[in-house]
């Protein structure tokens, strides 16, 4: 902590604060910290399981798509580490999840504006800048950005299960060894429903006696990651995007869940392959239940278990399941952090519960222009799917960056669009105005 006010500081040590101290770490000036309660860095732990892959290219890592040059790329993690040709000769399709995490805590471990074990338990603003409090401990900043991630959206029934036979995703690595010859629901249909599916079916000792994989979707449905549907996660997308009226912005991405969300084709193979060897070849491994296009409405704590009411989506009928183990892969919601709280009623927030955040990604709230709070992953509606993504990260660090200093530090100038989203009238308005001004149409501060 210092005694005088930071141009920046950082709540929060994920992937996306990370990479904005990336940004920043090349500019010669900026007082900026990021603080974050726990220890060290750890990406998703809970659901490193083995084999998992990373859905994104590596070149969307954490600087290079604004900054190339930068000491914090992944192709300088692969030098640094001495494996770059190891990694080149393995052609991996898709990279392990946990090369990437060993990346992000590479970067994490380098960069010197990182405070771990420095919690921040209250934001407040004196007028003139933010007060970060950290027990006794005070530190004054002109801006802020929030990057706290997302927390776990558990359905209504949840508050109903005991706490030592259920478990949301987020923690599988933890708590899977407590599956062995029990009867198991798996619910969720995406990527993290299926990875834990997939990792209980190629158990041998330590495998369940019964798994169903129950998900609202009408079927396992795969990721979409053909080049068009890719064209989403690009800058001149979101500026389409922005633009559209809130209740459309709205139903496209509801439209658009599956360019997000859906479950990679290698894993839903995998899952296929298993299934087949379980049925013809290895008889005595666990009973399987595939159960799409089923809506859990309740579930009833039974001796041993639960009772599961199911709402069967495709004939209209009620189902009762029984699991012993219920695991929770629903996803996650955005909520602010518990020390935003003296400034939660200063915030404007939507009707999805999310902040308002402008072009720049400051969001809207009624303290003085000067003073920002820059949030991350908060822009789902605001700035569309490739939001909670690790895709633009790169892009949203540098508009930030750029924000932050008033000037055009690195360039997030939006190209012209492989696909024309807008009617042609608005696309051509749009790009007049983006060369006549540079970065400062998509930056406004």
């Amino acid at each position: 902590m210092t005694n005088h006010p930071l141009d920046l500081a950082g709540i929060g040590i994920g992937p996306f604060n990370l990479s904005l101290a990336a940004h920043l770490d090349a500019v010669e000036g900026v007082e900026a910290l990021f603080f974050e309660r726990r220890n060290a860095f750890d990406w998703h732990p809970g659901m490193m399981l083995p084999d998992v892959t990373l859905q994104t290219s590596f070149l969307k890592d954490l600087v290079s798509a604004t900054h190339p040059s930068s000491p914090w790329t992944f192709l300088s993690f692969l030098v640094a580490k001495k494996r770059f040709y190891d990694f080149m000769n393995a052609d991996f399709s898709a990279i392990p999840r946990r090369e990437f995490a060993q990346y992000l805590s590479w970067a994490a471990q380098g960069l010197p504006t990182l405070r771990f074990g420095a919690g921040i338990d209250e934001v407040d603003f004196d007028g003139r800048s933010f007060v970060l409090r950290s027990g006794k401990r005070e530190q004054r900043a002109r801006n802020i950005a929030l990057g706290v991630g997302l927390k776990p959206a558990l359905p209504a029934f949840a508050g109903r299960l005991r706490e030592d036979d259920h478990f949301h995703s987020s923690q599988a690595r933890f708590r899977l060894g407590a599956c062995a010859g029990k009867r198991v629901a798996v619910i969720g249909g995406g990527q993290s429903g299926a990875e834990i599916l997939l990792h209980l079916l190629s158990q041998t000792d330590n495998a369940p006696s019964h798994v169903a994989w129950i998900s609202q979707r009408p079927n396992f449905l795969p990721l979409d990651e053909t080049p068009f549907t890719n064209e989403l996660f690009t800058p001149p997308y979101v500026a389409s995007f922005r633009d559209l009226p809130e209740p459309r912005r709205h139903a496209t991405v509801e439209r658009e869940k599956l360019a997000g969300d859906g479950v990679s084709s290698e894993t839903l193979t995998a899952i296929y392959r298993r299934l087949y060897v379980l049925r013809h070849l290895e008889p005595s491994g666990p009973e399987v239940e595939l159960l799409p296009h089923r809506d859990v409405v309740n579930a009833e704590p039974r001796e041993g278990g639960y009772q599961l009411i199911m709402r069967n989506g495709m004939d209209g009928m009620m189902e009762i399941g029984h699991a012993e183990i219920v695991i929770l892969a629903t996803g996650y919601r955005y909520e602010l952090p518990d020390c935003l709280a003296p400034l939660t009623g200063r915030i404007v927030i939507d009707r999805t519960g999310r902040p308002v955040p402008d072009a720049d990604f400051a969001i809207a709230w009624d303290g003085p222009s000067a003073n920002r709070i820059f949030a991350l992953n908060a822009g789902l509606i605001s700035h569309g799917i490739a939001e909670p993504q690790l895709s633009l990260m790169a892009w949203r660090g540098a508009v930030i960056a750029n924000a932050l200093l008033g000037r055009r530090q690195f360039d997030v100038e939006v190209p012209k669009p492989m696909v024309n989203w807008r009617s042609q009238m608005h696309t051509d308005a749009r790009l007049d105005t983006v060369r006549s001004n540079g970065a400062t149409r998509l930056m406004p501060h």
